[in-house]
């Protein structure tokens, strides 16, 4: 029972340890999941200076479907441009209804943002250049207003409009910024202008490189023609924000590799803990094992030996603390990665290098208390009570 108690420290700090690492791993490969499920080498135009809540887009002149064109045909390295007018909107089917976001692009659209079909098929030419009444819809949005049913097929009235299902869209997730990408209705873009939003303004362009484009080469190009379609002068300010999804990703999984870091460095201060309990407890070891300490000195064991016995004593301890505490860090981290929802990466590293470290505080805490032992003079020894 002492023993045990003495790995205590140990075990606890190798699984805090292996359990923050490894659940900080899998939110970083999880952030970057979703950020890739936004779109492959996605560029993301949008009016104003600043980007996310209170950026000054009000000021700034919007886009038109022009500009998608222009930037489709002019700038190297370009893959596919999707222009993109949303708004929000209660979508009914029958006697259920959901507010939802509805977005109204052209084809392209399903090309950036990586969107496949899961049943159904994609607009036509003439459905969008007449504007019609025809819609793909997410997962969500299928699970509230359909349940089992079969969307595809089925009339969606949303606001004054009663649009044909022609689509359904794979279920995405979650993305990179927390939002529910399965919440959407997708449009023809001249539908959603001339019939919600009221006016021919474009909100975002999307862009998606070419595999092996410069990325830095296609947003200066990008930015040249819009500074140029937008008249401005090379003292002014851009009035629109480029966004690159993969900087976006870049920047929050070194945030979260900062975090895993710091918490593992946190988790590993019981470590510490447990090797000064190591120590501790051979210290007392020695001290109630004196006469038998003194019995082998008498008969003509040899300092060295009296070391090595109590400092195999000391990493045994530790190693057994470690090899404990990577079976419930292994147990920990599935059960809560499962529970987060982010993926399981068994790193072999940390492991190895945890359970090392354990047996490293072994020889480290368990040296002085050996040393104490090898060095009791063998009269003494026998006297002690």
């Amino acid at each position: 029972l002492r023993s045990f108690l003495t790995i205590l420290g140990i075990v606890i700090g190798v699984a805090a340890v292996v359990t923050m690492v490894t659940i900080g791993r899998g939110a970083t490969q999880a952030v970057s999941d979703q950020i890739t499920s936004l779109g492959t080498n996605l560029l993301m135009v949008r009016p104003g200076q600043r980007l996310g809540p209170g950026r000054d887009a009000a000021g700034s002149p919007p886009f038109r479907q022009a500009d998608a064109e222009a930037i489709a045909a002019q700038v190297a390295g370009v893959q596919a441009v999707a222009p993109q007018a949303s708004t929000g909107a209660v979508a009914v089917y029958g006697a259920r209804n959901w507010s939802t976001v509805v977005y109204g692009t052209t084809n392209a659209y399903f090309e950036t943002n990586n969107w496949t079909l899961a049943d159904g098929r994609i607009f036509e030419p003439a459905e969008l250049r007449a504007g019609s009444a025809v819609c793909l819809i997410g997962a969500t949005v299928r699970r509230e207003l359909f349940g089992a049913e079969e969307p595809v097929g089925s009339r969606l009235r949303v606001r004054n409009i009663s649009c044909e299902i022609i689509g359904l869209l794979r279920s995405k997730g979650q993305g990179g910024i927390g939002q529910d990408q399965d919440d959407v209705v997708v449009m023809p873009i001249n539908t959603v202008q001339r019939r919600l939003t009221g006016s021919l303004n474009v909100g975002t362009i999307l862009v998606s490189m070419a595999d092996g484009a410069n990325a830095e080469g296609v947003k200066a190009d990008l930015t040249r023609l819009l500074r140029e379609r937008r008249k401005l002068a090379d003292s002014d300010e851009n009035n629109f924000n480029v966004l690159d999804t993969q900087q976006l990703a870049d920047t929050l999984s070194g945030t979260t590799q900062v975090m895993t870091t710091l918490l593992g460095a946190v988790a590993a201060v019981s470590l510490l803990v447990g090797g000064i309990g190591i120590m501790n407890i051979m210290l007392v070891s020695v001290t109630e094992r004196t006469r038998e300490i003194g019995i082998r000195l008498a008969i003509g064991a040899l300092g060295h030996e009296v070391l090595l016995q109590f400092l195999i004593e000391a990493v045994v301890l530790a190693a057994l603390g470690g090899l404990i505490g990577l079976a419930i860090a292994t147990v920990a981290s599935v059960v809560l990665t499962g529970v987060m929802g982010v993926p399981y990466l068994f790193d072999p590293g940390i492991n190895v290098l945890a359970f090392v470290f354990a047996a490293a505080i072994g020889v480290i805490f368990g040296y002085f208390p050996a040393r104490r032992a090898a060095q009791l003079d063998p009269i003494e020894a026998l006297r002690h009570e």
